[in-house]
């Protein structure tokens, strides 16, 4: 038996479910717009981790209504005041 096969043997093992990891940040004294970009930091990485089959969840106040308007890409719906120009 090489190193190999006994490397894919321990991988095997660790594949079960693991018990879930918790991190609480308390954040005192930041701006709204520091809030913000804290918790689209943090979506940030809950993305990119995910192809690697870590499952984050973020629980914050008002984090849709952030994760909404700081996520757009060129929203374009927005009306002109003006008009038809």
């Amino acid at each position: 038996m090489t190193n190999r096969y006994k490397l894919e043997g321990l991988r095997a093992l660790r594949k079960g479910k693991m018990k879930d990891k918790v991190i609480t940040i308390k954040v005192d004294g930041a701006a709204q717009g520091q809030w913000s970009s804290l918790l689209l930091e943090l979506n940030l990485m809950k993305q990119a981790w995910k192809s690697y089959g870590v499952d984050l969840n973020i629980k914050a106040p008002g984090l849709k209504a952030i994760l909404n308007y700081g996520t757009r890409i060129n929203d374009d719906t927005k009306k002109n005041r003006r008009g038809s120009e």
